[in-house]
């Protein structure tokens, strides 16, 4: 028997939104997103609820919204000339932010695939599921964001 929606949905809503608040940088945007995928899987449940894994697919949904939603912003904001969101200005969280940062500037499916091995401990097989690419892109991904983070790093340190 499949779970109902609203008992999936209040047992995935916290996962799903710190996903996507890694994803975007943004938690008012991370909700627009979670809320703009459940609402959708809502009216999908009876195929969704049936599946061997509905939070994975829930995740996958937060994913490609998140990278279409980065295309239509990209667009959106070289034409209103909105900024992006701005880090979280608590001392505190000065390092977390800034290793955020970094992330932010990565290619989105490297961000993507940064996010699913480091924030949610995804494996390259899972991280290729949800991405819908082979292991060894995954892999590719990874290598070069961490590459790009590094230096990074090294430009920060000699600063």
């Amino acid at each position: 028997m499949t779970t109902s929606f609203e008992d999936f949905a209040a047992g995935q809503v916290t996962p799903l939104l710190r996903y996507a608040t890694v994803l975007t940088g943004d938690p008012h945007l991370a909700q627009d997103v979670v809320q703009e995928c459940l609402l959708r899987a809502q009216q999908r449940w009876a195929r969704i609820g049936g599946l061997d894994a509905p939070g994975a697919y829930l995740k996958r949904m937060v994913t490609n919204e998140f990278l279409s939603w980065r295309r239509r912003f990209k667009v959106h904001s070289t034409l209103t000339g909105i900024d992006p969101p701005t880090p979280d200005p608590a001392g505190r969280y000065d390092e977390r932010d800034a290793m955020l940062r970094r992330i932010a500037r990565l290619p989105r499916k490297q961000k993507a695939a940064v996010v699913l091995r480091f924030y949610e401990g995804y494996d390259d097989a899972e991280i290729a599921a949800v991405l819908g690419c082979t292991q060894g892109t995954v892999r590719s991904h990874i290598s070069r964001a961490l590459s790009t983070l590094r230096a990074a790093d090294r430009v920060k340190e000699a600063l």
